[in-house]
């Protein structure tokens, strides 16, 4: 099977709905041991119970607290015993205001949770994927004649079509995500054992689209609807599998063609 993820640990935040949800559970179908995060804990309880396998975790975090951040990732280890890739899709998107009438408190709630806590994250997971050497994998690559012994683990962290270009009105948003994909392509750079890409949506049909004018949403894309959060985890398995093997520092835009 394509991305068949029997025997690997991976982490997903956000998981309690939307695109976290969705990628847990096509990972868990696809056989990954699962360690599960969010803020909802209720969430979290509802979506263990939906997955196949019994040995998935999970743990109520809020990823803008980075001793939170780090003994989740400790536990995953310990109770599971390795961690061969990660998901970090805990996000948040708030009202739209302009620059000159953003508050402190609204650009600093954006930046803790979309980008500081992707950097919680990421550093956590780079530490113990490091360390653990877990996955050793021998494979030939299609055009050379040599083995290769390679170490590898996979990262994907969830970026926006914001973070590649300025919304009037979401200037916090942007900036946070702008620097999720700034933070994501230089850890690319410093570990070349472990791929590291981003995911960026464009208007999904998550709880954050509730009461939002989809029409206004949709107008600017080729696809003329909302995408669905299947469509978005089907991308985020294909970084995470073997057949993105050459592919590392990207950006995978999932957005209708809203960005082309």
């Amino acid at each position: 099977m394509a991305g068949n993820f029997a025997g690997k640990v991976i982490t997903v935040t956000g998981a309690a709905s939307g695109m976290g949800l969705a990628t847990a559970k096509l990972l868990a179908s696809r056989g990954a041991t699962l360690s599960l995060a969010d803020l909802n804990e209720a969430g979290l309880k509802t979506a263990i119970e939906s997955l196949p396998g019994d040995k998935h975790i999970y743990t109520a975090l809020d990823v803008r607290k980075s001793a939170a951040v780090d003994a989740w990732i400790e536990r995953t280890v310990k109770e599971v015993g390795q961690l061969d890739g990660a998901v970090n899709m805990a996000g948040v998107l708030t009202y739209s205001r302009k620059v000159v009438e953003e508050t402190d408190e609204g650009w600093a709630f954006n930046m803790d949770v979309n980008s500081t806590g992707v950097f919680y994250c990421v550093r956590a997971q780079l530490r113990h994927m490091k360390a653990g050497a877990s996955i050793v994998r021998s494979y030939t690559h299609p055009s050379a004649r040599f083995r290769l012994q390679l170490t590898e683990y996979w990262q994907v962290s969830t970026a926006s079509v914001a973070g590649q270009i300025g919304y009037a009105d979401m200037a916090a948003y942007c900036a946070s995500k702008h620097a999720v994909i700034g933070l994501v392509r230089t850890a690319a750079k410093e570990n070349p054992h472990i791929r590291l890409n981003c995911v960026a949506p464009g208007v999904v049909n998550t709880p954050m689209m509730v009461g939002a004018d989809i029409d206004r949403e949709v107008a600017e894309q080729v696809i003329k609807r909302l995408g669905e959060p299947e469509e978005i985890s089907r991308v985020i398995a294909f970084l995470l599998s073997d057949e993105a093997s050459f592919v590392t520092g990207a950006v995978y835009n999932v957005d209708g063609g809203w960005f082309c």
